[in-house]
Order: C-alpha cells, then sequence, then structure tokens
C-alpha cells in the first residue's frame, strides 16, 4: 500500500488507515525506530508488563499449580507412528 507523505516544516506526516492501525492495537503513543534503512513503528504499551512480578507471587502463594493433569501410563496411540490422512 502506497501512501503519500506530506511535508512540513519541521516534520512529515504519514496517515496510517484507520484498519491497520487497529489491527496493531496502537493505543495513544508509539515507538518509532529506524532499522536497516527501515522505519518500525511499535505499540508504546507492553502487555506484559508486570506479568514477572506476578508469577513470583503466584509461587510464593503455591497458586502456580498446573491444572493439566498428565496420563500416569501412556496408551497405544501414544507409541505409534501416525499420519494425516485426507
Amino acid at each position: 500500500m502506497k501512501i503519500a507523505i506530506e511535508k512540513n516544516r519541521d516534520s512529515v506526516d504519514i496517515q496510517i488507515p484507520k484498519a491497520i492501525f487497529q489491527q496493531c492495537g496502537f493505543d495513544g503513543e508509539v515507538n518509532l525506530e529506524v532499522h536497516k534503512h527501515k522505519l518500525v513503528i511499535r505499540s508504546a504499551h507492553k502487555p506484559r508488563t508486570g506479568w514477572n512480578k506476578t508469577f513470583q507471587a503466584m509461587a510464593q502463594n503455591k497458586d502456580d499449580i498446573l491444572f493439566d493433569c498428565v496420563a500416569e501410563e501412556s496408551s497405544d496411540w501414544d507409541n505409534e507412528e501416525w499420519e494425516w490422512k485426507e
């Protein structure tokens, strides 16, 4: 997709279509980087911020137990080779 660049006195404007903007999950602010002569626009929001502290608290509270049960014995299906058929 080609987009026109509008030049101002000290900057340029690029209009990003709303659908693309929404797909990227941008909200309020973005970070701009230049990487190998390419402009990279990233969301300033870091969705996993604080996860490490939360996981540490869960471990201290013994609230980090895996709920997925593992079968004690494997079935024949687990030990046999199989392939997809159409």
